[in-house]
């Protein structure tokens, strides 16, 4: 069984191959697309635009938000092809992490001249 370190490695990895194949600029929803791609050909079970229920007092919403990416039913990649993240960004994982009880999300900005860790590529931990 895998770890939640060997997934991000490959989530990693697969976030490497789709910026060197495709440089920035594009939509996030183009990254999207080639991340699905490179994580299910990597073997690991990959859901787009997963839905996340809320609720506000006693009002229910199925799908209060999105996720970009779920990964191995306990990963969340979050996509952006942004100038530069803000802390809106990593306040919007943290969300997501804190509303699907999950305990790891990767924040990726795309639009960059190359990914580096901890500046383009972040790991958010809940």
């Amino acid at each position: 069984m895998m770890t939640t370190n060997d997934i991000t490695y490959q989530i990693r990895g697969a976030a490497f191959r789709v910026h060197a194949e495709l440089g920035p600029g594009l939509l996030e929803s183009v990254y999207e697309a080639a991340m699905y791609y490179e994580l299910q050909n990597a073997g690991l079970l990959v859901q787009s635009q997963v839905g996340i229920p809320m609720a506000y007092k006693e009002i229910k919403f199925d799908f209060g938000f999105r996720l970009d990416l779920l990964v191995e039913q306990q990963i969340i990649v979050e996509i952006k092809s942004v100038e530069t993240l803000s802390p809106v960004h990593f306040k919007q994982v943290m969300t997501y992490l804190r509303l699907s009880e999950k305990q790891i999300g990767l924040l990726i900005n795309f639009n960059v001249r190359s990914l580096e860790d901890k500046v383009s590529l972040q790991r958010i931990v809940r």
